[in-house]
């Protein structure tokens, strides 16, 4: 079973209750937050899931698959998830 955006709603709808609108608002407040405060260059840790960080990605040389011409590549920021010890566990 793969879970959606939507699939979180209907989740958090069930647990929570109030209406569909708030479970909405709940899912898309926690992913903003997340989002911003990545943005912002902090990290957001969320015991026993694990921490969401940003970090640089250095400039680098590519190849197009197509032409096989170098392309440079910027540095830029990407997002990093590294999990918790309690999720790692719960996975195996």
């Amino acid at each position: 079973m793969n879970i959606n955006k939507a699939s979180l709603v209907d989740k958090v709808h069930e647990v929570v209750g109030g209406t569909k609108v708030q479970a909405e608002q709940v899912v898309e407040t926690m992913i903003n937050t997340i989002v911003d405060t990545l943005k912002s260059g902090d990290e957001v840790s969320i015991a026993g899931l694990g921490i969401f960080s940003a970090k640089m990605r250095a400039a680098r040389t590519a190849r197009n698959p197509r032409t096989g011409q170098p392309i440079s590549v910027p540095a830029m920021r990407v997002p990093k998830f590294r999990a918790a010890k309690a999720l790692k566990e719960a996975v195996r």
